[in-house]
This record gives C-alpha cells, sequence and structure tokens, in this order.
C-alpha cells in the first residue's frame, strides 16, 4: 500500500484533504454538551386531584397507577410523591439505560391508560400528563420589574401569555415551568354562615358555575333550507364564557318560590385573582416570576440555551415599561467555559509537539511530516462521531488531547526509517521505499495493540461504560487515523520533502549540538542503570513492589467519586421549616437568607423560589428553594471567591439560623443523573404500617 502512495503524492494528498474537509463539516453539526449522554430514561406521570391530601392521593391515585405500571418493559424502578399543597401526584419511572426514551414514553403511556377507568373523575377531568422527564432546569430566567410598578402575579401572568408558549416552541425546550404566582383566575371566597343559613352546599355552586358558565353556539339565521328570495345568512353569537367578577355574581345558585333567587353574589365574594397563592419567587429579594426552561431528553443544551436568549432578546423590545428580565442560572455556561478550556489545552498540546518534534527531528523539511498527520487523524476522528452518536463534550475532546502525542508517533518512526537510509546513501524514494518495506508491519501492529488498550473500555456495561466510551473510541479511531495517514501520506511526503542533511551553523546549530550531546550522556546512564538492574533482578523486583505498595496505599487514602465536584457556576440552597409551618414564616426566613448571600462575596444573584422543593418538586408552605449564582470564572480569582469556599462560608452561616433547616449543596455532576451531587436513598416500609407511625422508626433508621 504504502508503495502506491509513494508513486502517487497526489492521491495520498487528496485523501488527506478531504478527511479533513468532511470533519471540519461533521464538526459544526455535533451536538454540544458537558458530558455524553449517560443518564438512564425517565417517564414522568403526573396528576392533580384538587384539594385532596397527599395521602388520599396515593391511596386512590398513585396505587392504581404504579399497579398497572408495575413489570413495564425494562423498568429499573419507579416512585410516586404526594403532595397536599397542590393536589399533585408525581410518578418518575426509570427506564435501562440502553432503552430508547420515545418507546419507554410509548410503554409508559399505553400502562397509564389501562390505570384510567381506576381514577377518580375528577382526575381524569383534569387531564394525566405522562413525558420524558428531566429533573433539573437547563435555565433559570427572571421576570422583574426594577421600579416595583408591577407585583409577582403580573410578571407570573405576562410570562404564561406572552412567553411560555414561544419558549416551548424553541428547539431543544422540553417542558415550561414558571414560579411566583397562579394564573390569572376567577376567585369565589364562599361566606359559610350564608351557605348554612340557606343550605346550600359547595358542590352545588360548582354545578351553577359549569352549568352557566359555558359556550353556547346557536347556530345560523337566513341559512339553508330557505324559501327562495332569501338574499342573507348571517351567524349568530350568543354570549358567550363569563369574564368578569359582576358576571359571575349573577350565576343563580338555586331558585325556589319561598326563598326567590339565590345568586353567586349572595353566598360569596368574587375576585379576580390567581389559581394557586402557595408558590412565591424572588430575584435579589424582589418580587420576580422565575421561569424554569427544561432541556428535552438528547437535544443540544448549548444551542438551546442560544435559542432561548435569543427569544428573550426579541421578546424585551416588547415588554412593557419597567419589566425587565435576567438569566441567574444557565448551566451551559460550565460546558462553554470547560469547552474553552479543553480547547486551549489542545492548542497548547499542539504547540508543544511541534517544539518536541522540531528539537528531536531538529530540521525544517523533516518536521512538517508528522505535524501534519496531527489535524487529518483528529479532525477526521470526527468524521466517526455520528456514526457512533457521539458529542463534542469533555470527555471526547479530552481523548483527542491525549491522542496528539500518539498520532504523531507513526509519522516519526517513518521519517527516522526514511532519513536513516538517506544517509546510508539512497535516493529519497528509494529510501521511502525501503524503510516502509521495513516498517509497515511494526506501524500496524502499534496501532492494533494500543487499539486494543482502549477498545474494550466501550463494552463496559452501565453508565460507567457510558461515561468512558466517547473517551476510549475517540482514541482508538484517531490512532488508525494515524496508522492509516503513516502508510500512506506520510511515506509521500517523506518521499518528496527529505534531503541528505548538511552540518548547519549559527545559534540553533551551537543549541541542537547542547542538546544532542546532554541526551546522549543521560540515555547512556539511563543504559547503565537499566545493566546494573538487569544482573540485579532482586533490586528491580523490590523496588517495583515498593513502588506498588506506595501506590496503593497513597491511592486508598484519596477521596473516590464518581464524578468531581466541579464548579458549576452556581449551587442550590435547601430550605425547610418544622411541618405545617405557614408561607409567611417561610418567606421570614428566605429573606433572612437573601441578606447572608447578598453579603457574600463572589455571588452575583440569589434566585429563591417559596413553597417549593426541587429535590421532590412537590409545593409545601414549609419549604423554599434557592438558586445562588455566581460571577464568571474569570472575576473569580482568589481562593475566598473559589466554589468550596463560598458553600462552606454559606453553609456555616446557614447553620445559625434557628428558624429552620437551611444549606447549599452541589448540583448533579452529570446532568440528568439525579437533581443534586451526592446520592439520594429511599428507605421502603414493607410492614404495612401507617406512614405516621412509621415516621419515627424510620428516623431513628436512617441516623
Amino acid at each position: 500500500m504504502s508503495k502506491f502512495f509513494i508513486s502517487r503524492l497526489i492521491v495520498a494528498i487528496v485523501i488527506a484533504i478531504i478527511t479533513v474537509i468532511v470533519g471540519a463539516v461533521v464538526v459544526v453539526s455535533l451536538p454540544v454538551a458537558q458530558f455524553p449522554a449517560i443518564a438512564p430514561p425517565e417517564i414522568q406521570v403526573s396528576a392533580i386531584y384538587v384539594d385532596a391530601d397527599a395521602q388520599t392521593i396515593e391511596q386512590s391515585v398513585a396505587t392504581p397507577i404504579e399497579q398497572q405500571m408495575s413489570g413495564v418493559d425494562n423498568m429499573n424502578y419507579m416512585y410516586s410523591l404526594n403532595a397536599t399543597a397542590n393536589g399533585q401526584m408525581r410518578m418518575i419511572v426509570d427506564f435501562d439505560i440502553a432503552t430508547d426514551p420515545n418507546t419507554d414514553l410509548i410503554l409508559a403511556q399505553s400502562r397509564e391508560t389501562q390505570a384510567a377507568s381506576q381514577l377518580p373523575l375528577d382526575v381524569t377531568n383534569y387531564g394525566i400528563t405522562v413525558q420524558k422527564s428531566v429533573l433539573a432546569p437547563l435555565m433559570l430566567v427572571a421576570l422583574y420589574s426594577p421600579k416595583g410598578t408591577y407585583d409577582a402575579k403580573f410578571l407570573a401572568n405576562y410570562g404564561y401569555i406572552n412567553l411560555n408558549d414561544p419558549l416551548t416552541r424553541v428547539k431543544g425546550v422540553g417542558t415550561i415551568q414558571i414560579f411566583g404566582a397562579g394564573q390569572y383566575a376567577m376567585r369565589l371566597w364562599v361566606k359559610p354562615d350564608q351557605l348554612a343559613k340557606l343550605q346550600i352546599t359547595v358542590p352545588e355552586i360548582v354545578s351553577a358555575i359549569q352549568t352557566q358558565n359555558t359556550v353556547n353556539p346557536a347556530g345560523q339565521v337566513g341559512s339553508e333550507p330557505i324559501p327562495s328570495g332569501q338574499p342573507f345568512t348571517y351567524s349568530v353569537r350568543a354570549q358567550g364564557r363569563l369574564t368578569s367578577p359582576e358576571e359571575f355574581e349573577q350565576i343563580v345558585v338555586r331558585e325556589t318560590p319561598d326563598t326567590g333567587i339565590v345568586r353567586v353574589r349572595d353566598v360569596a365574594r368574587v375576585e379576580l385573582g390567581t389559581q394557586d397563592y402557595s408558590v412565591s419567587g424572588h430575584l435579589d429579594g424582589k418580587p420576580s416570576a422565575v421561569i424554569a426552561v427544561y432541556q428535552l431528553p438528547g437535544s443540544n443544551a448549548v444551542d438551546t440555551a442560544a435559542g432561548v436568549r435569543k427569544l428573550f432578546a426579541q421578546a424585551k423590545q416588547r415588554f412593557p415599561d419597567d419589566i425587565d428580565y435576567t438569566i441567574p442560572i444557565d448551566t451551559t455556561r460550565a460546558v462553554n467555559e470547560g469547552i474553552k478550556e479543553i480547547v486551549e489545552t489542545l492548542l497548547i498540546a499542539i504547540a508543544l509537539v511541534v517544539a518536541v518534534v522540531y528539537l528531536f527531528l531538529q530540521g525544517w523539511r523533516s518536521t512538517p511530516i508528522p505535524l501534519l498527520a496531527v489535524p487529518v487523524a483528529l479532525v477526521g476522528t470526527f468524521v466517526f462521531f455520528p456514526l457512533f452518536g457521539f458529542s463534542l463534550n469533555t470527555l471526547s475532546l479530552f481523548g483527542l488531547v491525549l491522542a496528539i502525542g500518539l498520532v504523531v508517533d507513526d509519522a516519526i518512526v517513518v521519517v527516522e526509517a526514511v532519513e536513516r537510509h538517506i544517509e546510508d546513501g539512497m535516493a529519497p524514494k528509494d529510501a521511502a521505499l525501503k524503510a516502509m518495506e521495513e516498517i509497515s508491519g511494526p506501524v500496524v501492529g502499534i496501532a492494533l495493540v494500543l487499539s486494543a488498550v482502549f477498545i474494550p473500555t466501550a463494552f463496559i456495561p452501565g453508565i460507567t461504560g457510558r461515561l468512558y466510551q466517547q473517551f476510549a473510541v475517540t482514541i482508538a479511531i484517531s490512532v488508525l487515523l494515524s496508522a492509516f495517514n503513516a502508510l500512506s501520506l506520510s511515506p509521500a511526503l517523506a518521499a518528496l520533502l527529505l534531503k541528505p542533511k548538511t552540518e548547519s551553523k549559527g545559534p540553533l546549530a551551537k543549541f541542537f549540538g547542547w542538546f544532542n550531546r546532554s541526551f546522549t550522556r543521560a540515555t547512556n546512564g539511563y543504559v547503565r542503570v537499566s545493566g546494573a538492574l538487569l544482573h540485579k533482578s532482586a533490586i528491580a523486583l523490590i523496588l517495583l513492589a515498593g513502588f506498588a505498595v506506595a501506590g496503593l496505599w497513597i491511592g486508598g487514602r484519596l477521596p473516590d467519586s464518581f464524578v468531581p465536584d466541579e464548579d458549576q457556576g452556581y449551587f442550590y440552597v435547601n430550605v425547610q421549616l418544622p411541618n405545617a409551618a405557614s408561607l409567611e414564616r417561610t418567606e421570614a426566613l428566605v429573606a433572612k437568607i437573601q441578606e447572608i448571600v447578598s453579603a457574600t462575596p463572589g455571588v452575583e444573584h440569589f434566585t429563591s423560589i417559596t413553597g417549593f422543593r426541587l429535590l421532590s418538586f412537590v409545593r409545601t408552605t414549609y419549604n423554599a428553594f434557592g438558586f445562588v449564582s455566581m460571577k464568571e470564572w474569570g472575576d473569580r480569582k482568589t481562593r475566598a471567591v473559589q466554589f468550596q469556599a463560598i458553600k462552606a462560608h454559606l453553609n456555616a452561616e446557614l447553620s445559625k439560623l434557628p428558624e429552620g433547616v437551611a444549606f447549599g449543596f452541589s448540583p448533579a455532576a452529570i446532568p440528568g443523573v439525579g437533581t443534586s451531587g451526592g446520592f439520594t436513598f429511599i428507605l421502603e416500609d414493607r410492614s404495612g404500617g401507617d406512614v405516621s407511625r412509621s415516621n419515627s422508626s424510620w428516623w431513628i433508621a436512617i441516623r
């Protein structure tokens, strides 16, 4: 094969150029992420049972669905969370990592349909949602009023009306959740004394509203069939749904000869309010509507975030006066920063390879040959990424960084072999042919051996295997491309560029002379030490065993984890008060936390959601959740404003608050694998006992 390319240099160059061009085109279209897609698919089933308590929801909604969902194909586990505050049931069904999320969604939907007949009518009327689940938001966007003109209720409804639907149409956006206040709703505050006096129940009022607040199609006037001579046909538009408190007040609840007409205004106070008052949002202590953007599983996080930013930049032009927005949390900031640092490392590594190759080959004719192998092997590797479903992430790029030193080895071997024959007096082309006859086998063998080291990693099962799969396969592909390059382009260029060396003069020649003498002395010293150890193998074995024991001892004392806890530019704060604490008490504690966070160096924003717990996605009056976004990495140079230092300082201050428990913790190291860093466990009671009676014994077991 090498003889073919040595005789046809243009073919080798064209293949290399096409490889680089195709790789460059492919790399532009590759998805960008922090880590490979290793999160197991999760399907979320959510339902609402209005005004029901958690135990009732668990017994009448969660249990029937769980009974039907149990045993669905490729399911790992499932769990459900039931909340009293908004009557919501949320079930998570976790599937095997090797399954297709779309297939999992269809299977879960079919099982939920089987349970529909066993659910309360109010639940099925409200609707049951089955969708792919993402546990943590991709971005948080806060709408706020700088001068305080608008309250959280107006801001939240502005988001619902004007931003929710456009956001769901952004490519890569899965779901949108708006915190701050509920949507506008007509609220009826009933008067219990009047109801008792008139012997009217709440269901009677609900029935009257449902009956009289309807859309009433009235047909047409003058439509066919009609007598001849009718010149016009008109559509009749009757009064539809009621829109004002005054119209709702006129609804007739009861009409009898004895009591006359009883209207809604007689038994209730009607006002335009919100559907839900259990959640409030704040940005740096100011009322705010917090819009959480959740990514669609499998989409490009960076492109999705860019699309959301573009939409808000356009929407801002239509904002009313004194409404603005900011993006306190953008998880792709860490992705972009990590990719930027790896690209810088890649460029530095290439520069070092250039310097080392030139230092050892010591000629401008020989140096470009191995250097041209770098872009061909590295950029050409991207051609295979779509075939394997790979993305541009920190692990795949890190694999390319390590591959830089490997892909030049084969070309250096070719150059040195050709130069040796040229020094023996052969012509460059003949030297190239002779050298390739000698080293083609070793080049192929080295590539196969290196690939055999990395390729088995791709077959490790589970999340760990998925995590390192792209890293290993990237290196293996680049090594194989390097071997092909060493058998095609490198010998062809060597036959063209290499000439017999002539003695050079000048400062550079003196430096090379000094370097060669020093390297020769070091080589001779290494050979002497190796020879001594060969004659005294017992000493060599003792040293080897000593280093192995020392390595095991040091490694056993290092902290271990699945993925390091890194600075992602933000972290969470969880707040919990005693059970049944009111929302007012929770908001007062969150205000104190806001003061502490604002006074902490290195913090840019503190976004809080009172009445909501991100870890369980349930709403309670005694919970709150906060997002602490830190300043850009370039603005945090000192140790005191680094991630771990800020988190430790805040935890120390939050531990002094007597009103409740508040602490900061890291987000999930790998997006999609859990909501937070660390681990989660669920304690299961299989005795069939009551939750309230078992609660104390559970806490004893946990501690």
